[in-house]
């Protein structure tokens, strides 16, 4: 049996306020190509399906047409997972009509779904977290663990006082291994989950569900006897332990500009009952790159834009420069060059390496800089006396105290 494991797609996301859908369409499109020409008999989608709980109708549509799509109409299994991103009420509204065409959506901690036979596959039994399926003529067991938040832990899994005690990875760790009593044997043992393994390679857009740690799941209380584990969370692809085959596959799109340099992608897995998976690495296409340019001068930045204005990118731009950037350059990149997210001035005029030596600055100095620097433009008159103002009243306030 031949699995393709992928997570975290996000869709609806933007970048900084900028619509990723048409990367998204693409990807979904090449994801669909991937799927039919390795012959996948089953998809697994690890959760973040959507970006926000609330997603933008294209987004909806985008996600029920590619699954629909995958599934052909009940010819292939395909299992979808919620993630910390997702509203589980919300994704699990379509399951009446998803599970007609083989697209079981589980969107909450020890969810289950229905015995069903389909074209290309059978769901044999079914039980709160696992499902049994036969596809192939093989049995395959999956166990299922959708995002555990805490509240969802303590009100929907653990009942009594003494468990309730327990760390979140211990909780985590006692609800694995229950689930792991229904692996078989003679059947291929698969887990799915959405959480935070500890010691994983973390990247700026994702939302950080381990909250100070209290919310990391230890390497030691994953699933032992599942063949392969596959996560969701993580967006840059990797293996979350050397001890058990548990993976992350990552996003498929890069999602911050500090992911520019992660190639994207998913892994599509061959296995048998009883034996070691077959694990291969699979990368997309990077629809529309993250480009970070850092200029020693205005000049530099205008010609890195002529070099570019025909590639089809998104760009942030670092600026050395002795003075704030005109509103006339700013126009004439943005003019040359497409998709400019950020165009960040380095003052040096006054300072080295961004090195300040705050005790000879007046306050009304910093705030002058600093506004200038952030907001790439000078503080008017005004907003100089009112923020003059409140710093006068609270020198008085101080000396009145003391």
């Amino acid at each position: 049996m031949k699995f393709i494991h992928t997570s975290d797609w996000h869709l609806g996301k933007s970048l900084e306020g900028n619509s990723r859908i048409e990367e998204q369409i693409k990807f979904c499109e090449d994801f669909i190509k991937v799927v039919n020409e390795n012959n996948i008999d089953m998809v697994i989608i690890a959760g973040d399906i959507y970006d926000s709980a609330n997603p933008p109708s294209h987004a909806e549509k985008l996600f029920y047409k590619t699954v629909s799509r995958l599934a052909n109409n009940g010819k292939r299994c395909v299992l979808i997972i919620s993630g910390n991103h997702d509203n589980s009420e919300r994704l699990s509204a379509v399951t009446p009509l998803a599970h007609e065409q083989g697209i079981i959506i589980l969107a909450d901690p020890l969810s289950s779904t229905e015995i069903s036979k389909y074209n290309g596959f059978e769901i044999v039994e079914v039980k709160e977290g696992c499902i049994k399926l036969k596809i192939n003529d093989e049995k395959i067991v999956v166990i299922t663990l959708p995002y555990p938040n805490e509240k969802r832990l303590n009100e929907v899994i653990l009942k009594n006082s003494e468990e309730v005690e327990q760390t979140y990875s211990q909780k985590i760790g006692a609800i694995f291994a229950d689930l792991e009593s229904n692996f078989e044997k003679d059947s291929i043992n698969i887990a799915v989950s959405h959480i935070f393994v500890s010691g994983g390679e973390s990247t700026d857009s994702e939302r950080p569900i381990e909250l100070g740690g209290s919310l990391v799941v230890e390497k030691n209380n994953l699933p032992t006897k599942a063949q392969y584990i596959a996560l969701g969370h993580l967006h840059k692809q990797q293996k979350a332990s050397h001890r058990v085959n548990a993976y992350y596959a990552g996003s498929p799109i890069q999602y911050s500009k500090n992911e520019r340099t992660c190639k994207k992608g998913a892994y599509i897995v061959e296995i048998k009952a009883g034996k070691k998976p077959n694990i291969e690495e699979i990368y997309f296409e990077n629809y529309k790159p993250i480009e970070v340019f850092k200029c020693s001068s205005i000049e530099e930045a205008l010609k890195i834009c002529e070099e570019n204005k025909n590639r089809d990118i998104w760009s942030y731009f670092e600026i050395k420069t002795n003075e704030t950037i005109s509103p006339s350059s700013i126009k004439k990149m943005k003019e040359t060059l497409k998709d400019i997210i950020e165009i960040k001035p380095i003052i040096t005029s006054q300072y080295e390496e961004g090195h300040i030596d705050n005790k000879e600055k007046s306050m009304g100095a910093m705030f002058k800089e600093f506004y200038e620097f952030s907001r790439n433009l000078e503080p008017k008159g005004e907003l100089m006396d009112l923020f003059l103002d409140i710093i006068n009243e609270e020198g008085d306030s101080e000396n009145e105290t003391n």
